[in-house]
Formats: C-alpha cells, structure tokens, sequence
C-alpha cells in the first residue's frame, strides 16, 4: 500500500450490497471463496446500508473468519446522505463501526468524502488520533482531490501519514490519472480503485437491455449505474469485448485487470452481489493483458 508497510492483495472485495442485496448466507460464501483465491482486503463503510455490511461482517469475523487473514478497510463521514467529517463525528462513527465489526482496530480508516463546512485541521486531528489511539493502523482519503490529499498528506507528515488514496477508477473514468494519480506516486499513497468494472457496466450486462436482477434495476442503485449508460460509454464497452472474446477471456475480466495493473494501483476493488458473479471476477487473477491491447484500450477510452 504505497510507501506503507501494510500488505493488500492487488483485487480488494467491497460490500456495498451486504445485509441488503446479498444476504448473510451469500456474504460469507463470496468471503470464503475470495480468501480462498488469495485475497486479504475487504472494503467497507459505516454507511453501507446504514451498517448493516459492516455488521454482517462482524458476524463473519465471530465465526467464520480468522480477524488476521483479512485487512478491513472502512470509511466514516457520511451519514445520512449528508457529509460530517467533524471531529466528533468521525470517531463516533469509527467506535460504531468497531463496535459493529466486533473488532478493537480497522486495518485502515478512510475520511470518506471531503466536508466543505469542517476545517481540514479538525478532520486530521481526528485522523491522527485514530491512529494514536489504536483504532486504526493507517488512514486514508476517499474521493478527494489531489490537492486535497496533498493537503492533507503533508498536515500527517510523519507520524502518521497518509496512506491511501481511495477513489474511482477504470476505463470508463480516468479522470484521476490528470491530477491524482501523480500525486499518489509523488505522496506515496497506495490508490485503492473503487468500482474498478465501471458500476458494473464493464461486464457488458447492458450491452443489449437492462438485466432485471441488476443495480441499474434496483431502486436505490439505479442513479448509480445511469451516468455510464451512455453512448460514449457503450463503444468502450464494445472495445473491452472485442477483446475479452480475442483473449478467451470475459469483459469483466480484461476490464479488472487493465484497472489491477494500472500505476499506482495498490488494489482494485470490485463488489458482486452474488457468489457466482464474484468467482467471475476472480478468475482474472492470472490474466495479465499483452501490451499492444492494453494500448488500444487506453487509446478508445
């Protein structure tokens, strides 16, 4: 993870859908299979499903699952739609998350999105005493911007700095590779690329209609998919397909590996809501993409 010493596996598992889309039964199958594939990262927040992921894994953690052949990542500042990253605020969610996930300590802890009406100093003070106190190892910053997170990288200078940068990332938005990405190489933050299948929309489910059992079907996650159903998108999506089928491989595939292997990538984290959806991803672990396709998919999108 950047210039820390703390070890993720390069695919991350996130838990968006945990205790409301994916079931508990399902949850542990997905978590199961993906320490059996060699991962170790599970991503979540304090408001995915208003804690309900992060109780499912806390029930996961009681039973099912050593607490140390996993790294827990989660996220606190938003709550109730609204962004709070006060002092207070924070670490009164991160003791909820804790107290939720049935653990004294998270791996790592993101601010998880950047609050204009909370001076940067209160929000890394709390940071800083996350860490001292030893309710997180490392901290990082979720969905801000390279300023920001320069910002803030140089308030932590030392001990204990920032180690993460965690922000959305694959074919269909590069945006960060502007700003962001060079400033996570010269901050030495390792960046953690959420929805790194492009919402889902990489897979090429919606090539041809929207799949009734699919987010952009759900209610409460259909605004979320919308934006990359566009046209520009689809031809990038038909990019990654020609691919895929020249490779023997699925869309979903080509479109996590070209995210994995992109620089300063230290995980790509995607998230399935069932367990077959998540061993499609994870048979991607071996493809590394030949050069000359990885230059045509970097030229499309």
């Amino acid at each position: 993870m950047g210039r820390t010493g703390l070890r993720v596996s390069s695919i991350g598992l996130g838990t968006l859908t945990w205790g409301r889309d994916t079931d508990e039964h399902d949850a542990a199958t997905q978590l199961r299979d993906f320490l059996d594939a060699g991962g170790n990262l599970l991503d979540t927040a304090g408001s995915y499903g208003e804690g309900r992921s992060e109780t499912v894994i806390g029930e996961l953690l009681d039973g099912e699952v050593n607490r140390q052949d996993v790294v827990i990542s989660t996220k606190s500042g938003v709550r109730g739609g609204s962004v709070d990253a006060s002092r207070g605020n924070l670490l009164s969610s991160l003791d909820a998350s804790l107290t939720r996930l049935g653990t004294d300590y998270v791996d790592l802890w993101f601010i998880h999105a950047p609050d204009p009406h909370t001076p940067i100093t209160e929000t890394v003070s709390a940071m800083k005493h996350a860490v001292t106190s030893g309710r997180a190892r490392y901290v990082g910053l979720s969905n801000f911007s390279a300023w920001q997170s320069a910002q803030v990288a140089t308030m932590l200078k030392g001990d204990p700095g920032l180690a993460a940068a965690q922000v959305e990332y694959s074919l269909l938005a590069r945006d960060i590779e502007i700003e962001m990405i060079p400033a996570a190489a010269g901050l030495g933050l390792g960046v953690l690329a959420w929805s790194a299948l492009g919402r889902g929309v990489l897979t090429g489910k919606y090539r041809h209609s929207v799949p009734a059992d699919s987010r952009a079907a759900s209610p409460h996650l259909r605004g979320f998919v919308d934006p990359y159903l566009t046209q520009s998108a689809r031809s990038i999506v038909e990019a990654v397909h020609a691919a895929a089928e020249g490779l023997g491989r699925t869309a979903a595939e080509v479109a996590l590996a070209w995210t994995r292997d992109a620089p300063e990538v230290s995980s790509a984290l995607i998230g399935a809501r069932t367990p077959a959806q998540l061993a499609g991803l994870l048979s991607a672990t071996d493809l590394e993409l030949p050069g000359e396709i990885r230059d045509v998919l970097d030229e499309v999108s």
